[in-house]
């Protein structure tokens, strides 16, 4: 049966030799000599070896003291590497998270989350990827991600869904189309405009405004292209306003009033699986963050 070392012993054999006796030891260790040379004296019984030379007034190792020397320093410093590394990452001072958001929110939120994240949390490795809302909540109950800030068109199993912000959805049109000048917009206004439907238009289906995606001939996916042809005024769309790009200065963002539509923003996480410590603090960062953006 393998004998059971405990760390305290080996410090006192590491102390003595590297203070240059047992009385220095002691008083390195804060104990007193007795109890340090009990300590020792119980670990030689462990071995069934003896560590030092007896009778000559020295702290001078045996042969097989010699030998363990190395192996008792490789001992307590990957138990201490390891305490510290623990203790960090359990005060959220190192680790790693993973976190997957869609596109909008990756560009027009997470700037600035992670800018203040990070001050806080210096020695914590960040993973953020981006991709379309099912993209997000796949990636997060597979386990590629612990994190995932997305819209859940409908309540998933396996994923706990916590409410961040609500996404208002307005029409995006060139400047001088005629629906850029109003403050707000009704649906009936759209009627007659070319209307291109896009990875959000789902969040019209179920309202008053359904009907005009039936009549839509034009459907693109990617937010450069559909950029690119809003700006070549081909028609018109509809996205939330975070997806809305505002450095675009030749388009316009205006509210949809009737039907007023919006989508939900929210942190999903795998229901009935705790997160990691690095995790949890990137959790409560993005909470706080966006309820003091909102007040």
């Amino acid at each position: 049966m393998l004998p059971e070392l405990k760390l305290q012993p080996l410090r006192c054999v590491l102390a003595i030799l590297d203070q240059g006796g047992f009385h220095a030891a002691a008083k390195h260790l804060h104990r007193s000599q007795p109890a340090v040379s009990m300590a020792v004296r119980e670990l030689e019984e462990r071995l069934g070896q003896p560590l030092f030379e007896k009778g000559n007034g020295k702290a001078a190792l045996t042969p097989y003291g010699q030998w363990c020397l190395p192996r008792f320093r490789e001992l307590v410093a990957h138990h201490d590497r390891v305490s510290r590394d623990a203790l960090a990452m359990a005060c959220h001072q190192s680790g790693r998270v993973d976190i997957a958001t869609v596109p909008s929110v990756a560009s027009r939120l997470m700037p600035g989350i992670l800018a203040s994240f990070v001050i806080n949390h210096p020695g914590i490795e960040i993973n953020l990827q981006d991709g379309h809302s099912e993209l997000v909540s796949q990636m997060v109950v597979t386990g590629e991600v612990e994190l995932g800030i997305t819209s859940l068109w409908q309540p998933e199993e396996g994923l706990e869904f916590t409410p961040l912000l609500h996404d208002e959805i307005g029409v995006v049109c060139r400047d001088d189309h005629p629906l850029a000048t109003k403050d707000r917009l009704h649906w009936q206004e759209l009627a007659g405009h070319t209307l291109i439907r896009n990875g959000t238009s789902r969040l019209l289906e179920g309202s008053p405004t359904a009907g005009l995606l039936d009549r839509s001939a034009l459907y693109i996916s990617n937010m450069i292209s559909l950029t690119a042809m809003l700006e070549a005024g081909i028609g018109i769309t509809t996205l939330p306003r975070l997806a809305f790009q505002e450095e675009h200065v030749r388009l316009r963002f205006v509210p949809l009033a009737e039907p007023r539509l919006e989508r939900r923003i929210g942190l999903i996480c795998r229901a009935g699986v705790s997160l990691s410590p690095a995790a949890a603090a990137m959790q409560r960062h993005v909470m706080a963050y966006l309820a003091d953006r909102e007040t």
